[in-house]
């Protein structure tokens, strides 16, 4: 940046995240510098669109050899990944990438919003091989961000201690970069790692679940149904049903009894939706059974009949891990990170249909989880404060239909 003693000390506003401080030195200017400054500000006050035309309008007014259009496109990309339009946002950061050259400090910045890019994606174990990356050195903002995402990771593949150790270190950066709102922003995902996740189904009572009370599941004894993941897991032996939704279905109805039987009524309205029991239901359970037996063979357990339905058995305990808010729990949690979306990006960011999206959204607005502003097309969907669950997207393996950047 050309030596402007307004431009320095609006980049010292932003910096700070005083946005209205910025714009009341250079908001009337309309030189290149000046309109990069403008858009990174509007950004901080939530005007992704606003912002993005101002960062385009800056990039198209520097030549391809200026140092500040590289940054430019890096912060273009940022904006685009908060407004979650992931394949836009994919295609900036590799171009801000590739143009920022020798400068170490803003290629480590575009380096961890591909890794927030990738876990937006699902793609959690490509993202865990980036995160290794050195900050040593970088400023303490950045360091801080990189210990949150080693966090996210680590709590993803529930190595809570990992997690906890990374917050700690966040803590530390937050604090030498004397940013109240990072600091917060370190403390809202401190909570919810420490906060309930999901639900746990036991001998027919529930409780709610930690990530460490999860974890320690997996060196239990118990035979697992996890809703969250649809997998079965005994023994370090896990058998996934993510594409047998019918199986899953019936493996956790059957679960939630244990050690008891399920009727085949429950069982038939689970699995297939249907309130009346038919002949031909019947005979349709039958065979999902005996599907279920064949998929439950390498764990051990088995299934047997009984005058009033099905029982499971075999399993010194068997425990649900079921989301906490239910079928609604992935767009919540997708929510909860705290900025807006639209409803297509949910429906790209969470592999749910359109529609479903749109319903699910209208029930969490009935029951005042969340909030909307603006109309049509421009209308963003946001979390009020969460009221108990931490985000379900630390335990979610969730498909996407968002194209990587790569």
């Amino acid at each position: 940046m050309r030596h402007d003693p307004h431009l320095t000390a609006a980049a010292g506003h932003l910096a700070r995240f005083d946005a209205l401080g910025a714009l009341r030195l250079i908001g009337m200017r309309e030189d290149a510098e000046a309109l990069a400054l403008r858009g990174v500000a509007m950004a901080q006050l939530g005007e992704d669109r606003a912002a993005q035309k101002l960062l385009g309008r800056a990039e198209r007014g520097l030549s391809r050899g200026d140092p500040m259009r590289a940054r430019v496109l890096a912060a273009r990309g940022e904006v685009a990944l908060a407004s979650r339009d992931l394949r836009l946002a994919g295609r900036l950061l590799e171009t801000a990438e590739a143009a920022l050259g020798d400068d170490r400090v803003n290629r480590t910045f575009v380096r961890l919003l591909g890794i927030r890019l990738l876990l937006l994606l699902g793609r959690v174990e490509e993202a865990g091989g980036l995160v290794a990356l050195d900050v040593r050195g970088a400023p303490p903002k950045l360091r801080a961000h990189a210990e949150l995402l080693r966090a996210n990771i680590a709590a993803q593949g529930l190595r809570v201690l990992e997690a906890e150790a990374a917050i700690a270190r966040a803590r530390t950066a937050a604090r030498s970069a004397a940013l109240p709102l990072l600091s917060a922003q370190v403390e809202r995902v401190a909570t919810d790692i420490s906060a309930p996740v999901a639900r746990l189904v036991r001998d027919g009572t529930i409780a709610l679940a930690t990530l460490a009370d999860v974890a320690s599941l997996a060196r239990g004894a118990e035979l697992v149904i996890d809703a969250c993941r649809h997998e079965l897991r005994l023994r370090g032996t896990a058998v996934s049903l993510a594409t047998r939704p019918v199986l899953f279905a019936l493996a956790q109805a059957l679960g939630e009894a244990a050690p008891l039987a399920q009727s085949r009524a429950l069982l038939i309205e689970r699995t297939f939706g249907a309130r009346r029991t038919t002949d031909s239901l019947r005979a349709r359970l039958r065979v999902e059974i005996g599907r279920l037996r064949r998929a439950l063979a390498p764990l051990g357990p088995a299934i047997d009949s009984t005058p009033e339905g099905f029982a499971l058995h075999g399993a010194r305990v068997v425990v649900v891990l079921a989301p906490g808010d239910g079928e609604a729990s992935l767009v919540l949690a997708l929510l909860r990170g705290g900025e807006a979306w639209s409803s297509s990006a949910l429906a790209s960011a969470s592999g749910l249909g359109k529609r479903a999206v749109q319903r699910v959204l209208a029930e969490l607005k009935h029951t005042g989880k969340i909030d909307s502003h603006g109309a049509g097309r421009n209308r963003r969907w946001v979390a009020r404060p969460p009221d108990g669950f931490a985000t379900i997207l630390l335990l979610n393996t969730r498909p996407t239909r968002a194209k990587s950047f790569s």
